[in-house]
């Protein structure tokens, strides 16, 4: 066996210059590979694992070690890992070719060429983990960067915006208050229901605004109140726009859910999802419906805000709740954020799903004996 062994490996040696030229001449190469002055003497060093590899059976660290080193140098290069995988077959191709020119008996030959098979497979392998981990970990160290730019750039436009805002707070109370002061003097001056109802609008985005912009909100307290009541309210603030929109509401909530939660941040997101259903309904002949329906089930309160707008497509789904995302023209894209912040600040969760159906919304907060202060 040994001396099979010397035989093809001086054979081999022989026709080192052939088999490389060959390898070089027929190898995926870029002209941009930071590393193309290595590929001769990486592919000298794995010929001289070919030759250990016919003498004895190679421990995985010196296999590993080369194939390591390698990788290494195509992650850093950037190349396509199939280009290296190619080239790496190629070279076992080559080897076992030359090594059937070389006259040695089959029987002899052939666990010879099962060791230079062992050494291919396994170097592939190291070389082919290695380089997807270092290339996993190159793109983690992307995202983090791209994730903390992005953080950066909303805690900027935080910043920005809730002093902004506040700008226009000031004279739109003001004004809010002398449209009171109208309606109190003369009260058949037409449209000032009308001028009323959006400030109460402009007055909401703004609000939007500021949750967005702070991570705590002290405009009031937490209080105790009957579900039923609240979207009632909302309903009727927002008759203006079901009548604007022909759509038809409807509700099923159970009477007797109370919920100890900040009754001004719940308004908010239970008027926002309804205005989005209001614009969702639009977009489809009648009938234009959206029901409203809470239940209690185990340690929660369950509301879903359903319309039987268009479908929205998967894709934009999961990414609804993000900042800034939207699909209006004129939309802002810190809605459903701000709705999303809000029901996770009270401890519960929200959720989006939608179909042919129906486009729901769905709302789980913890019922009053789980008072999150």
């Amino acid at each position: 066996m040994k001396s099979s062994v010397k035989k093809l490996i001086e054979f081999l040696e022989q026709n080192l210059s052939h088999f490389l030229q060959h390898w070089k001449n027929h190898m995926y190469i870029a002209n941009h590979d930071k590393y193309i002055g290595y590929v001769e003497h990486n592919g000298l060093a794995v010929f001289q694992l070919v030759k250990t590899a016919m003498g004895r059976r190679l421990c995985i660290d010196e296999i590993q070690q080369l194939a390591y080193k390698i990788a290494k140098e195509r992650a850093e290069a950037n190349i396509n890992i199939g280009d290296f995988v190619y080239n790496t077959n190629l070279g076992r191709s080559l080897v076992i070719k030359y090594s059937l020119q070389s006259g040695l008996p089959i029987e002899e030959l052939q666990p010879l060429i099962d060791d230079i098979n062992y050494l291919f497979d396994h170097f592939s392998f190291y070389a082919v983990t290695k380089y997807t981990e270092l290339k996993e970990a190159e793109l983690q160290e992307k995202n983090l960067l791209i994730t903390q730019s992005h953080k950066d750039r909303l805690t900027l436009l935080g910043q920005m915006s809730s002093s902004f805002v506040h700008e226009f707070r000031n004279p739109l109370t003001s004004i809010m208050g002398f449209i009171q002061l109208l309606k109190f003097e003369h009260p058949d001056l037409k449209y000032l229901d009308i001028i009323e109802h959006e400030l109460e609008q402009l007055k909401f985005r703004i609000s939007q605004f500021l949750h967005a912009s702070r991570k705590d909100i002290l405009e009031s307290e937490k209080e105790t109140f009957f579900l039923y009541e609240l979207f009632e309210e909302i309903i009727e603030f927002l008759y203006p726009s079901f009548v604007d929109g022909d759509a038809e509401v409807s509700t099923a909530i159970d009477k007797n859910i109370r919920v100890f939660a900040y009754k001004d941040q719940l308004r908010q997101v239970f008027i926002n999802i309804l205005l989005n259903s209001i614009e969702a309904v639009k977009e489809k002949p009648k009938p234009r419906r959206i029901h409203i329906c809470a239940s209690v089930s185990g340690n929660f309160t369950h509301i879903h805000i359903s319309n039987n707008g268009p479908a929205i497509p998967p894709e934009i789904v999961k990414t609804i709740f993000e900042p800034f995302f939207t699909t209006k023209k004129l939309g802002t894209g810190i809605g459903l954020y701000v709705c999303k912040k809000i029901i996770e600040k009270h401890g519960g969760h929200i959720t989006c799903t939608s179909n042919e159906q129906a486009t729901s919304f769905s709302i789980s907060l913890p019922l009053e004996k789980k008072r999150i202060v």
